[in-house]
């Protein structure tokens, strides 16, 4: 499809949350874009709408050009999630084309974590089980349903994964006797993430002997939240005045 500085947003980043989208920025005076372009068009079209193409003629949209910084052409860029994940300049011969579109293409495992139920995510470990992603991704699903004494065997092969560390912490805090780790780990449990952070705050002042876990498992929350969260900016301070 050909796609003007109008409708990039719509039919490129919008529409890349559904399926990848491939951009191809060309101009018709570019001898080397009339070559790749059969190449790129010949192998989106064998992908059966797994990918999409979209065309930008540089000339007519010299906005997108100044945008994605198109200094020479063609050039090629792949849409995931409204985000540009790759890119490639100049004439590729059909094998790189390929290799290039195979990475956009979400692979079998990566399309059983979006599902996101136990059974899809169970799969997509057995399909590839050195996936850290599949296993971390079924760990907080345990956590979440109250059987985090199941995940220790499920992320002990990823445990040097940050996520993983975090959630093998909290699986071990569970069984601690401490009242501070306790309540915090039932308010995580129930999603009240304030107090569940002030509660492992506590412990970590009284509970020495815990810190290491408790540390581990705050900064698991802090990741999930998001680093730039207000509560994890707030008790990540907090965390840091406490341990040193």
């Amino acid at each position: 499809m050909d796609v003007t500085e109008a409708s990039f947003g719509a039919e490129v980043i919008e529409r890349s949350h559904e399926v990848p989208v491939v951009v191809d920025f060309w101009a018709g005076w570019c001898g080397p874009c009339r070559q790749l372009a059969p190449v790129i068009e010949s192998a989106v079209e064998r992908r059966a709408g797994a990918v999409l193409l979209a065309k930008v003629d540089i000339d007519a949209n010299p906005n997108l050009a100044r945008e994605h910084r198109v200094m020479s052409i063609p050039y090629v860029k792949g849409f995931r999630d409204g985000v540009a994940v790759a890119e490639f300049v100049g004439m590729q011969p059909p094998p790189a084309v390929e290799a290039f579109l195979d990475r956009l293409v979400p692979s079998e495992t990566e399309k059983l974590i979006a599902a996101g139920d136990e059974a899809s995510l169970r799969a997509a470990v057995e399909l590839e089980p050195g996936h850290v992603g599949a296993r971390v991704a079924l760990a907080r699903l345990l956590v979440a349903d109250g059987r985090a004494d199941e995940i220790v065997a499920l992320l002990d092969p990823v445990a040097f994964d940050a996520g993983a560390a975090a959630l093998l912490a909290r699986a071990r805090l569970a069984s601690a006797d401490q009242p501070d780790v306790a309540a915090g780990i039932a308010a995580l449990g129930r999603g009240d993430v304030e107090t569940g952070l002030a509660h492992l705050l506590d412990a970590v002042r009284v509970a020495p002997e815990l810190r290491d876990d408790v540390r581990a498992a705050m900064l698991g929350v802090f990741a999930e939240i998001g680093e730039h969260h207000p509560l994890a900016v707030r008790f990540r301070r907090r965390l840091a005045q406490a341990l040193y």
